[in-house]
């Protein structure tokens, strides 16, 4: 039996212990935090085409699916305050043929559920060096664990990877700034936004917020084209809150009323919309998968999908051979084009989210307003042609494993 040690509990780690399991490896999962978070933080984020394939055939499309976010409608707030509604089925349907909106922490404790009986956990820790020369295997250090060995290290451990670092190189040298950044966070539904997210664009700012119905909670989506990293992007939560309360104080609509539950928000999220840049996301005895190897960037749509779709692949293609060389170079033949056609889509998606000026932004709601009006054949050409993660999936015939 192989063994294999996945570093990262989140979406793309539970999948591919789901898949390697099943085909009879022995799976040890190592995750730096001390628990799968029980809080159900980060954004909503969309299942498509071979993702909602993926989770039908690991039996978990019913609870998904039970547990999807229910928000029928997207409210574009007007200058005047009022809201033109947009169908969310209408949108959608013109998309992907199958699609499901479901909160990543929803996702993440959903699929961490199905394998957490049949895997070793180890929480509380984190790889601290690889050593692939060895015969034997690969040679794995810990911060707090004793050295082990493994017959291949899979990393699942995000946009941020620690395995990437040990085996790739440093951050900056494998990524790319695509000119957004981001902060998201709960606060108390004080507006009222039940069954719909209310979409606010300000020149180069876009602010959404939408209910989350398991907790009666709302979210915050705050988003600000930048040509460069604001400079406080990267300090402690004090200084994101500020850089926020700084940035988006001029925004309009309601959005003062919103900055006021940052302090109280026990979830934040800040970061760039920063893409993974590797063209081999394999080395030696181990594999990347999911936002550590080919990060389309965060919230332009498409990465949770992706990652599931690369753990499904990757985990199938192990099984197929013992030669993990063999099996990488098919898993990345596979995802690759898929991968390419993803990385494509966050510039395009960034620029569209939200417009640099005022005339843009008028422009912009406009075509909001229009699009629901038009003839389905319409929309579906215009959906056809626009960059977007659906349109990549579009382009993948995922295999029976």
């Amino acid at each position: 039996m192989r063994s294999v040690l996945i570093s990262g509990a989140g979406i793309a780690g539970a999948t591919l212990a789901y898949w390697l399991v099943r085909q009879g490896f022995a799976v040890t999962v190592v995750e730096r935090t001390s628990s799968v978070r029980a809080r159900l933080g980060g954004h909503a984020v969309d299942l498509f085409g071979p993702a909602v394939d993926v989770v039908e055939r690991m039996g978990l499309l019913p609870a998904i699916e039970a547990e999807r976010t229910h928000n029928e409608l997207i409210s574009l707030v007007r200058p005047d305050g009022t809201l033109t509604d947009i169908a969310v089925d209408e949108v959608a349907s013109t998309i992907s043929g199958r699609h499901v909106e479901v909160l990543r922490g929803v996702l993440t404790q959903i699929l961490f559920r199905a394998v957490q009986d049949e895997v070793e956990l180890v929480f509380g820790d984190e790889i601290t060096s690889l050593d692939d020369h060895a015969e034997d295997g690969v040679r794995v250090t810990f911060a707090q664990g004793q050295p082990r060995r493994f017959d291949l290290v899979l990393g699942a451990d995000g946009l941020h990877s620690g395995v990437r670092r040990l085996v790739f190189g440093e951050e900056s040298s494998l990524t790319r700034y695509t000119g957004a950044w981001l902060g998201v966070y709960s606060m108390p539904d004080v507006i009222g936004i039940e069954g719909r997210t209310l979409l606010h664009l300000a020149p180069g700012r876009l602010i959404a917020t939408y209910p989350v119905r398991q907790t009666g909670e709302a979210r915050v989506l705050l988003l600000e084209r930048a040509e460069q990293e604001p400079p406080g992007i990267r300090s402690d939560l004090a200084g994101q809150r500020e850089l926020l309360r700084e940035r988006f104080a001029t925004a309009g609509w309601r959005v003062p009323q919103l900055l006021d539950h940052l302090d109280s928000a026990d979830d934040l999220y800040v970061d760039s919309i920063t893409q993974v840049t590797l063209e081999d996301w394999t080395r030696g005895r181990v594999a990347l998968v999911g936002d550590a190897g080919y990060s389309p960037g965060p919230a332009v749509g498409g990465g949770t999908s992706l990652a599931m779709v690369g753990a499904y692949v990757l985990a199938g293609e192990l099984a197929r051979t013992e030669d993990h060389d063999q099996a990488f170079a098919a898993y990345r033949a596979e995802i690759g084009e898929f991968v390419r056609r993803s990385g494509r889509i966050a510039p395009a998606v960034v620029a569209q989210s939200a417009p640099l000026t005022p005339l843009g932004v008028r422009l912009m709601s406009a075509a909001l307003r229009l699009y629901p009006r038009l003839p389905l054949s319409l929309r579906s050409w215009a959906a056809a042609r626009r960059p977007g993660p659906a349109n990549a999936l579009a382009a993948m015939a995922m295999k029976e494993y």
